[in-house]
């Protein structure tokens, strides 16, 4: 079997289009069609039954989609090990991290330069979740996501840092000297959240469910800085990690730590079981030596105003 037609055949239906396919994988649609019939005439049997726009596996179709993925990803590990017995002290590393995380980064950063300057070293953003999505796909041998992650992708996690989760609101949302608010207490509250393609959100809402409580959500954006802006005007309450919030400087806001739970932003890197990199093992090795482990301690009172 051409390991390419079947590339061409897992990008079409992971893309569910042929136009969107060709695109990611930088060739004409005629090619991505030719490929994929290509691939049919090899196996014996329909794979795809197109409908318009619209694609549909057969059968034989959903076999070679689960298998192909299987063998593209058996295929992208092999290189990896390859390029790693080949070069050990050099090499190519990209890491998934969503935009919230990248802000704790910058020390590991620079220690992983300069421990590590013949590897390359390059940092994708992305949305939590998306990133664990792409590291278990083997798009991303290693990534960055917040706890507790998609347990239906079988990840490998190494906890990071964790620490606390506020609620920020308008100045006079919560009594005067108060420093800390139960998660019951806001339900009913409008809030103002990620959207839900954050790992933040995912973890929020798990919260809320085991709690017993629906929250009523005001607005999303994929900007902690706009959640803070609608805050500060009113529009509901914001759950931020206490770095974010420290970092405040508009408007005149209330910060108090939730509790009962003590709920907490809990950073961690994800991989595929197996194989790692010397490239990723070095990155972790400079995250747990830079960063550590152990969760901060937990602050007290309210925020500046």
């Amino acid at each position: 079997m051409d390991l390419r037609s079947l590339r061409y055949f897992v990008e079409t239906v992971r893309l569910n289009s042929f136009t969107k396919a060709a695109e990611a994988l930088h060739v004409t649609q005629s090619t991505i069609s030719k490929m994929v019939r290509q691939l049919e005439r090899e196996v014996g049997a329909q794979l795809l039954i197109r409908e318009g726009r619209a694609l549909t596996l057969t059968d034989t179709g959903q076999a070679v989609y689960a298998r192909g993925e299987e063998m593209l990803a058996t295929m992208r590990r092999l290189e990896l090990e390859v390029r790693d017995t080949q070069a050990v002290e050099r090499g190519r590393l990209v890491v998934g991290i969503p935009p919230m995380i990248n802000l704790l980064f910058t020390p590991a950063l620079k220690a992983f330069r300069q421990r590590h300057p013949r590897i390359a070293l390059a940092l994708q953003e992305d949305t939590g979740q998306e990133v664990e999505r792409k590291v278990a796909a083997g798009e991303l041998e290693i990534g960055m996501t917040v706890l507790p992650a998609d347990a239906r992708l079988e990840l490998e996690t190494a906890p990071v840092a964790s620490y606390p989760i506020w609620a920020v609101a308008a100045s006079g949302t919560f009594q005067a000297n108060r420093a800390t608010v139960a998660l019951k207490a806001l339900a009913g509250a409008p809030l103002v959240m990620l959207t839900d393609d954050f790992a933040l959100t995912r973890a929020l809402r798990l919260a809320f469910g085991e709690a017993g409580f629906e929250p009523v959500i005001a607005a999303q954006s994929g900007q902690w800085d706009w959640l803070v802006a609608m805050a500060s005007a009113g529009v509901g309450v914001a759950l931020l990690p206490e770095p974010f919030v420290h970092r405040l400087a508009i408007g005149h806001l209330d910060a108090v730590r939730l509790v009962e739970p003590a709920l907490q932003w809990q950073v961690a890197h994800v991989w595929r079981r197996r194989y790692l990199s010397h490239a990723a093992r070095a990155w972790l090795e400079v995250c747990r030596d830079v960063l550590g482990t152990a969760p901060p301690a937990a602050g007290h009172g309210r925020s500046p105003r």
